[in-house]
Parts: structure tokens; sequence; C-alpha cells
């Protein structure tokens, strides 16, 4: 068997209604490892990521990244013959993601019950801000947003400064995966009552409702039990972990950062060492994770003028003779050029198109989680806008050409 025979959801078809972030990225693991995505966009623009940071041509390469192994479609969802495109194709599929605005499906008359009449064994996986239900539920947002209300802006940049976000669309990518699992554990329980004979799993047990607050809340480790419990507020810590130290980002000598997470009580001791302090590291004060958080600023400190006088290689090289976790602070220049990332295939190439030219050899990031040795080859990057619309509703549906040229014309005088 070759790699590119390793497709554990092979046999499962996904229709993805979504846009931006989070339902593409359910849709693109699913796809990694098999299952049939074909992916809905609108005429003429498409899902909006094709614009995002679009350095040049017609499709980022965001989109190109979170969409490959897809299928994409042109219909237009505001049309009659657009959603009736969109039942056929319900019909014959096992699983639809979609991160509309809660009550949007409703409204074009796509909701779940319409669904299930449709395809009783449909698993609908839905991402929104707030959920399907509660008082916030039909209020827009993004992920900047719900991850304010998850509590994790809370707890990013430094404690002098207002809250900073981190430099990717984590709640988008967190809730993804969450809306994923889900659809992965709806489908085996499905498998699970088929060889049971129990019949049909209910619908209510087939939605799959992800709220981005939710899955950054679910991240957020013990931040209300220990509120609940001990009145105590974790802060903003910088570069550090609350409660646990030594660990943090250090500035070498050549101006290149690192990170050491020296904090376990026998590493503690060969850390200081390494760093020719081995007063602290017998310092009977400092010998539990405790003591050493609230002496943080001094071994910090310490650490900070040893790191200052090497250059990052050689502190690294001495950190990890001494078997003290560190590493590299990398950009993508050296994830590009590291052989750990090569050894694993975790960056694939491929000549790209922008819609104006072909870049030849771009890296892309490979497939997780890995089965076998290395990263699964991605099959190709995310498709053309409607590459694939004629072949899925004329082989797939049996549309003739009419009937397919009415379900993808953009209707500019209808509302959604």
């Amino acid at each position: 068997m070759t790699d590119t025979d390793i497709k554990p959801l092979e046999g499962i078809r996904v229709l993805e209604l979504g846009n931006y972030i989070a339902a593409p990225t359910a849709g693109r693991l699913l796809a990694d490892f098999g299952a049939e995505v074909i992916k809905v966009e609108r005429p003429g623009t498409g899902d909006e990521l094709r614009n995002w940071r679009l350095y040049k041509g017609t499709t980022s390469m965001l989109f190109r990244t979170l969409n490959r192994n897809k299928k994409s479609v042109v219909l237009d969802l505001r049309s009659a013959a657009g959603k009736e495109a969109v039942k056929a194709l319900v019909a014959e599929s096992d699983v639809l993601l979609e991160n509309f605005r809660p009550g949007t499906l409703e409204k074009w008359g796509l909701g779940p019950e319409v669904l299930d009449e449709i395809n009783p064994e449909l698993v609908i996986s839905r991402i929104s801000a707030f959920g399907q239900t509660g008082p916030l539920s039909p209020r827009p947002g993004f992920a900047a947003v719900a991850e304010a209300y998850s509590g994790f802006r809370n707890l990013v940049g430094d404690p002098d400064r207002a809250p900073v976000r981190v430099g990717v669309s984590i709640g988008d990518s967190i809730a993804g995966l969450y809306a994923a699992f889900g659809v992965v554990m709806s489908l085996y329980q499905r498998e699970v009552h088929r060889s049971a004979a129990q019949g049909g799993v209910p619908m209510r047990e087939r939605v799959i409702d992800v709220a981005l607050h939710e899955a950054m809340f679910s991240m957020m480790e013990s931040l209300v039990p220990d509120f609940q419990a001990y009145d105590i507020e974790r802060q903003r810590v910088g570069g550090r972990m609350e409660g646990i130290a030594p660990s943090n980002a250090y500035i070498c000598g050549d101006g290149a950062s690192i990170v050491v997470a020296g904090n376990g009580d026998s590493i503690f001791q060969r850390y200081m060492e390494t760093i020719e302090r081995p007063d602290l590291g017998s310092d009977p004060a400092l010998q539990t994770n405790a003591a050493r958080w609230a002496r943080r600023e001094e071994l910090d400190e310490a650490i900070g003028a040893w790191a200052a006088g090497r250059t990052a290689a050689q502190a690294l090289e001495a950190l990890d003779a001494a078997g003290v976790p560190a590493g590299p602070i990398y950009t993508a220049a050296d994830i590009s050029g590291d052989p750990q990332y090569a050894a694993r295939r975790m960056v694939q190439k491929f000549d790209v198109s922008t819609g104006e030219e072909t870049l030849t050899d771009v890296g892309f990031p490979g497939i997780v989680p890995v089965i076998g040795d290395h990263s699964l080859p991605i099959r190709h990057l995310g498709p053309d806008l409607g590459e694939h619309t004629d072949d899925v509703l004329s082989g797939l549906l049996g549309m003739s050409p009419a009937q397919i040229a009415e379900a993808t014309a953009a209707k500019e005088n209808l509302r959604a």
C-alpha cells in the first residue's frame, strides 16, 4: 500500500457550505484523510478567503492551504435552482458543514428538519460564534470576539499592556478541529447503530453544535475552577506560563530568541548549572515550582544575562547537552529548511497558480496527525473557483447544462 492509498475516511462524502476558516478547517481535516469534500461557493467571488492575504493574483495561498483536497462547486443559494441543487447533493452526502449565523440555513429553507427529511442519516455540523441556542446565539461574531468571550484573550500579552491576539486565527481553527471530531464521532455512532440493527440515530444527536467561544473556553484549563475554588484570577504574564518557572523566552547575544522550559524540579538544578549559577540550583528556597514562581524575576534576570553572552546556537547547544528542554523560535524561513520537518514530510512542495502566474516549488504544511512514518501526501491544493462544478452536478446529480447554468448563475437582485 502506498501513502496515497491511506484514506481512513474514503467513501464519506461531505458537503461544505462554509466560508472563511472554521468550517473549511473541519472540511480540510476530513478531506486530508480521504473524505470527498464538495465545497459550495457563491458565483463570481467564491469564499472570501480567496482574497485574504492576497499578495498577488486572484487566489490566496491561505485559500489554497485551507481548502486542499476538496472540490469546488459554484451554486447560488439565493436562487431556487441553487437550493434545489444543494438538496440533491444533501441526498447523496454523509455530512454537511456550515458556519453561517444561526438561522441562516433555516431562512434559506435548508434547516436541519428539511435536511433530515431529505437524508435521515445526514450528520450536520454547525459552527457559529455563540452556538445555536442561548441568549447570544443570534449575534454574529468572528473568532476575535469569541476568543475575548472565552477568557483566552485576557491571558495573552504582557501584564502592563492591553491584551493582544496571537498571530493566527486560533479560535476558528480550534472550532474546526472540534467540528471535525464531532463529525467523526457521529459517523462512528451511525455505524454502531447499523451494526447493532438499532435503527437510525435521532436527528438531535446528528447535529454537531460548535460555538467559537466554547471551543476556546475548553482550552482554558482550570481558569474557572481556580477562580471558583480559590478566588484566583489568572493574569497576563507575557512569555511565561502562570505558576510555572523558570519557563520563558530569552534574547541571545546575536539578537535571536530562544525558549527554555526548565521548570521541572530535577531539570532546574541542571539548568542552573548550565547557566553557571549553581547557587540558585542548590538554594533550598527554590526546590519547588511555587517557590521558583515567587522568585521568577530573579531567575529570568540570571538566565537572560547568561543568554545575552552567547549566540542562540551556543546557548541551545549547552542546554541540549544538559538535557534542558529548549528550542529556537522559528520563522517561516527556519521551518522551510529544518531537517525534522523535512524528515516527516511536513512541508510539501507544489507548483501553484496565483490566478495570474504559476509559482514553482512552494511549500505547504503537511497533514496531521501522521499515520506511519511521515505526513500523508496532499493530493491537491485548494481548487480554482468552480473547478469541479460540471463534474459534480452532471456526474453525481445528472443535471443538464441548462440546469447547471440556472443553478450557478448569480441572482444579483435577490437577498440572502
